[in-house]
This record gives C-alpha cells, sequence and structure tokens, in this order.
C-alpha cells in the first residue's frame, strides 16, 4: 500500500474534488503523522487529545498532536537501559482514568528496565503537571521484575476493576544465544519467594496488581500461592487490551508457526512452552535444550533438528485442566512443513521467512472487533469477535506498509488507527522477502478504518 504524507493528501483530495467527474471508491491510504522517533513502543490516546508514546531504544515518553505532528517530550528516564538491537528500554505506558480531570490523579504509569541485580525492569509511577507538560515525581510501584534482551513483553493496561495488568514474557529463553536457559512461563512462584519479594518466577505471565504495586486479595492461587500472577504460559504476550465488555485479550508470539490471540482469565493456563497455538502436534515439539545429556553448551543450537542428546516432547504428551486454547491462530501449517523451503533467504533472515507474524499489539476496533498488529508483515488483522466475544471469525488483513507494525491507538470517535514503527529491523517487502529497507522507520502512522 503506497504511504504518503498528510499535506500530499490534502492536495490530492482538493485535486480529487475539482476535477474528477464522478467519486471513484479506493482503498483508505496510510498517512504519516510523525516522524523521528527512536523506536516507539507503545502509544495511547491521552485525554488532551494527543498520543502518549513510549520510545524504547531514545528512553522518552513523547506527546505527538496527531494534528500537526508536533511532538513534546515529557520525559526523558534516568537510568532506562537499552541494549543495542534488543527488546530491553522503555516500555510499556498506563494513563490513569483521572488524568487531567482535576481529581488529584493525574499520574502515569511507566515501565522500563535498569541496572539492578543484574538487568531488571520497574514498574513507576509519575504525575504530569500540565502547565510545565512534564512527567515528574517518580514514584517506583514494582521493582525487582526479570529482564533480557529478548522477549520483554512489556504492555501495560489499566484495568475495569481499577488494577493494573502488565505482561513479562519468557525472556527470549531456549532459543539463540539464549538456548541454554531454561523457560519459565510454567514456573509458580512459592510463598518463600513471594514474601522475599523474589519476582524471578513471574517470566512467561500475566500480572495483575494494584497501584501502589501490592497484590490484590481476589488474584487466583497457583498451586496455592496467591501472587502477581494473573495467568501463566506465555511465550511473548506483546498485545493486552480490555474491550467495552471487561473482557482481557491478548496476543502472543508463536516460535515459527501459531501466533495467538487470547481470552485472558483468572488462573488460567496458556500452554507454553509445552503447546504453540492449539494442542495438535502440528509442526511444533519443545526441546528442553538446558536438559541435553552432555551439558547444554556441548550442543550447538539448530532451530531445525534436534540433537539425540536433547529431550523434548510432543504437544499431546502434555495435559492441564486449565489449559485454554488461542480465540484465533495464525499460520498453523502441518506436521511436515519444511520450514528451510524458501531458496530465496539467507540463513542470517530464515526466521523472517517462517509462517510466524510477529503479533505486536491489540487494540478493541470498531464494530466488536480486535486489530492486531504485525511486526513481520507490516500490516493490521482485524479480527470480528462472536458470541459475546468468547470466539472469534477469520482475520482480515488492512493498512498494509512495508513496516515493522509495533503498537496502535484508536481515536475517540474510532475513525482513525494510529500505528508505531519500528525504528529498524526485518520485515517483509512488497514480495514477502525479508528486507531492512523500512518505508517509515520511527514513526507515527494514520489509517482510516
Amino acid at each position: 500500500m503506497k504511504v504518503i504524507s498528510s499535506a500530499a493528501a490534502a492536495c490530492l483530495l482538493a485535486l480529487v474534488s475539482a476535477c474528477a467527474p464522478a467519486e471513484v471508491p479506493t482503498a483508505p491510504e496510510v498517512l504519516v503523522i510523525a516522524t523521528g522517533l527512536d523506536d516507539p513502543y507503545e502509544i495511547v490516546w491521552g485525554p488532551d487529545d494527543h498520543l502518549w508514546v513510549t520510545e524504547k531504544s531514545g528512553g522518552r515518553v513523547t506527546r505527538v498532536d496527531p494534528a500537526n505532528g508536533k511532538k513534546t517530550v515529557a520525559l526523558t528516564v534516568g537510568g532506562a537501559l537499552h541494549t543495542t538491537g534488543g527488546q530491553d528500554g522503555v516500555l510499556g505506558l498506563a494513563l490513569h482514568p483521572d488524568l487531567l480531570r482535576g481529581q488529584g490523579r493525574d499520574w502515569v504509569y511507566l515501565a522500563h528496565t535498569y541496572a539492578g541485580e543484574g538487568n531488571q525492569t520497574k514498574i513507576v509511577r509519575y504525575t504530569y503537571d500540565s502547565a510545565r507538560q512534564a512527567l515528574t515525581s517518580p514514584v517506583d510501584v514494582l521493582t525487582g521484575l526479570v529482564s533480557s534482551v529478548d522477549h520483554q513483553s512489556g504492555k501495560l493496561r489499566f484495568g475495569p476493576d481499577g488494577a493494573l495488568y502488565y505482561t513479562i514474557g519468557d525472556q527470549g529463553a531456549n532459543q539463540f544465544g539464549l538456548y541454554c536457559e531454561t523457560i519459565e512461563a510454567q514456573t509458580l512462584p512459592t510463598a518463600a519467594q513471594v514474601k522475599a519479594r523474589d519476582w524471578s518466577a513471574y517470566q512467561g505471565k500475566v500480572l495483575r496488581l494494584n497501584l501502589d504495586g501490592s497484590i490484590p486479595g481476589d488474584n487466583p492461587e497457583f498451586g496455592g500461592v496467591r501472587s502477581h500472577v494473573y495467568a501463566v504460559g506465555f511465550r511473548n504476550a506483546q498485545g493486552l487490551t480490555f474491550t467495552s465488555s471487561g473482557l482481557l485479550y491478548g496476543t502472543d508470539q508463536g516460535p515459527k508457526t501459531d501466533d495467538e490471540v487470547n481470552l485472558v482469565r483468572a488462573g488460567k493456563n496458556y500452554g507454553w512452552p509445552h503447546v504453540a497455538g492449539h494442542r495438535d502436534d502440528k509442526a511444533y515439539v519443545y526441546a528442553r535444550w538446558a536438559e541435553a545429556e552432555n551439558g547444554c553448551e556441548a550442543e550447538r543450537f539448530n532451530d531445525y533438528d534436534i540433537p539425540a542428546t536433547v529431550p523434548y516432547a510432543e504437544e499431546t504428551d502434555w495435559d492441564d485442566p486449565d489449559f485454554r486454547p488461542p480465540l484465533v491462530t495464525f499460520e498453523t501449517v502441518d506436521d511436515d512443513f519444511d520450514f528451510r523451503a524458501d531458496a530465496d533467504c539467507d540463513p542470517s533472515t530464515m526466521f523472517v521467512c517462517w509462517p510466524t507474524l510477529a503479533l505486536s499489539s491489540l487494540e478493541p476496533g470498531p464494530a466488536g472487533t480486535l486489530l492486531a498488529t504485525s511486526l513481520k508483515d507490516g500490516a493490521v488483522y482485524r479480527v470480528p469477535l462472536a458470541s459475546g466475544g468468547e470466539k472469534a471469525g477469520p482475520a482480515e488483513r488492512i493498512a498494509d506498509t512495508v513496516n515493522r507494525y509495533r503498537d496502535t491507538a484508536l481515536d475517540p470517535a474510532g475513525d482513525t488507527l494510529y500505528i508505531a514503527t519500528d525504528s529498524g529491523g526485518l520485515t517483509r517487502d512488497a514480495d514477502g522477502k525479508p528486507t531492512r529497507a523500512l518505508e517509515n522507520p520511527g514513526a507515527i502512522l494514520a489509517y482510516e478504518l
């Protein structure tokens, strides 16, 4: 899809009005609203009619006026830690519902990584000073969360119940350079850990916390222990959203197949790393590299062939009564699918050619839909909900460009979807091949729904 600037769009519309004999229906254009952002990670429509944007690698919170693209830095986060090319940095953002309503709760909640005992993540509350247009008076809400260069997830949401919800990924364990790390998405926190404020078992989870960082008394118990953990079994849940019905939905990125859209329920298990997508034994087995017979370091990680010394299990080898399958999976393939068959893919970029889309955000759309973005496709997927939100229909692909779509925000009227793009990285070009030539790196785009 062609991408044009706001000014060019206005000129084009004027010419069409003056010269065209009849209106010809066309697909909506993707407009460029703002540029020059450093890896915008989360965008939220604020009560000031601005887009509030976290910049992962830039270490900032920036307000963008969607009418003219003007950017105002509200905060430069001191101590925020970002690794070049990594998924750490300034991440999730949530605006208190009373922000700018004169209630004395002009609070903005922010998640970012920092150097603690090793690299860690924290959630911090700031107060917005509207006169200075700045975030001030930081108060730590929850500190000491796990951190890594990979699979941070890091999305932060206010719930209709007044609690904060936060996603933590599996930190990239069991793959690539971290293949000797064990996936902890099924590991449950113990009572001793909770008492000691040891949150190391929170990897691969959705958390629910009070606004002061304490554990809600009505959180579910896992293994008889109540903690911040709300749901378990996620790989890289970068999308999280509530709909007007109060239901919580999330996305999860699959390893090579089976990106998911989930209906997230308290106390439930979403399967990772035992299951990717549905429990159907299609194209995924759980290879436990850290348990290699001769020690993990003796083996070289391979995404296609599992050495005889590395134990593995099929999806149906695992069962849990609390397992909940996804509402939607993207790109499930058969068990004999050859992930190396694309001759046009260099081995170093082969992961871009795998069927996964790398879903990166989720937004409630108009008319009972969900809107999910893709990093590998530069597209938005519109997912219709049915049966009271308990089921979903086939997805429709819209808003295509050659970019890595990171997050979205919808204007209050529900007419325009704003899309944040990564500053760099690999995506698929118009022919579906890996490319680093992004059309609009580090930008905010607009798409009329």
